[in-house]
């Protein structure tokens, strides 16, 4: 494999991880207030799918990208209402709309199913396309990746950098206290549950308008990616840059699995493709492994030195949810 095609490969991991990136985006932004959206799986196929169909009647994509957008919004205030206002469990609702919206996505996609629509198209950023190595790598893309990077920063900055974003933490970590120092907690959750669904919702066009072009029913391969969403969510930690990381770990890791396909002839190529997903919950097991109570009387074990060592990779790795996540706020 020539150094060109290498780059034109990895060019694709980076457009392949812009949907997860967005879905993952949108999920930690509910999470960290509070509310948790276990509809991801679903909600993203019917926004595809929706998306899609709203492009092909439009013929305009951008029309298509506000459909995914509201959609993902609606499913995300669905599950806010149920969890907010009925106090019911999220965890039981979460499921079923994912079910739901798949099967809803399934059921209205057939008339569309392999029709032609718009899709974006790759636009070279002037100059810093000619950069070496980053020019092919990151900036021949199409807008949507170009986005994919910029959220990721922009959604750090308002998180950890701004005083909407700490009251955005606090009523997903202790919401009795933000509502003592005047935020209205179930209003900002309704407001973040819609924005991140929101955020997420793109991913649905993402795949039907640029990297899975089309909506092909239940063989668009999309049923599953959900659940990766939020699974590289607690990966990440709740953290904007650690989870971009484990998008395009996950991303290369599917990529890896295709590449390797001619030089392995002797394994299945089925092994290669759903590998990612095990190593995934692999890497979830070593992010959580130090809440354990073995695995601090395995550290006890071990000598000053080598414990002090395992302790700091332990933390690197280790992610706590926020406090309330999932729990709802009463005024007393």
């Amino acid at each position: 494999m020539t150094a060109d095609i290498l780059l034109i490969n990895l060019a694709g991991v980076l457009a392949a991880a812009a949907p997860i990136i967005f879905g993952v985006i949108g999920e930690t932004i509910s999470e960290r207030s509070g509310v948790s959206n276990l509809s991801m799986n679903g909600m993203i196929l019917l926004s595809a799918m929706g998306s899609f169909a709203v492009a092909l009647a439009t013929k305009n994509a951008a029309a298509g990208f506000l459909a995914g957008a509201a959609i993902g919004a609606l499913v995300s205030l669905v599950i806010a209402f149920a969890s907010i206002t009925l106090r019911l469990s999220e965890v039981a609702v979460g499921f079923v709309l994912a079910l739901l919206c798949r099967d809803l996505s399934y059921f209205l996609g057939s008339p569309i199913m392999g029709e032609v629509g718009p899709r974006l198209n790759v636009h070279p950023v002037p100059l810093l396309k000619d950069i070496p190595v980053l020019g092919p790598l990151m900036f021949r893309q199409d807008f949507m990746t170009y986005a994919s990077y910029a959220i990721v920063a922009l959604v750090w900055l308002y998180m950890f950098r701004t005083k909407a974003g700490l009251t955005l933490r606090g009523i997903g970590e202790d919401p009795k206290a933000a509502y003592v120092r005047g935020a209205n907690v179930n209003r900002l959750r309704y407001l973040y549950a819609a924005v991140g669904g929101a955020i997420a919702g793109l991913a649905g066009p993402i795949y039907s308008l640029s990297v899975k072009a089309g909506w092909k029913g239940t063989i668009s391969g999309l049923d599953g990616i959900g659940w990766i969403v939020l699974s590289i969510t607690i990966f990440g930690g709740w953290r904007p840059f650690r989870a971009m990381f484990g998008c395009y770990l996950f991303a290369l890791l599917q990529w890896l699995g295709l590449a390797l396909q001619p030089a392995l002839p002797g394994i299945p190529a089925q092994v290669l493709q759903v590998a990612p997903f095990p190593l995934m919950i692999l890497t979830l097991l070593l992010v959580n492994v130090g809440n354990s109570e073995w695995v601090e009387r395995m550290l006890l074990r071990l000598g000053d030195k080598n414990r002090k060592r395992a302790e700091r990779v332990i933390r690197a790795l280790n992610a706590r949810p926020p406090r309330a996540l999932g729990v709802p706020f009463e005024k007393e």
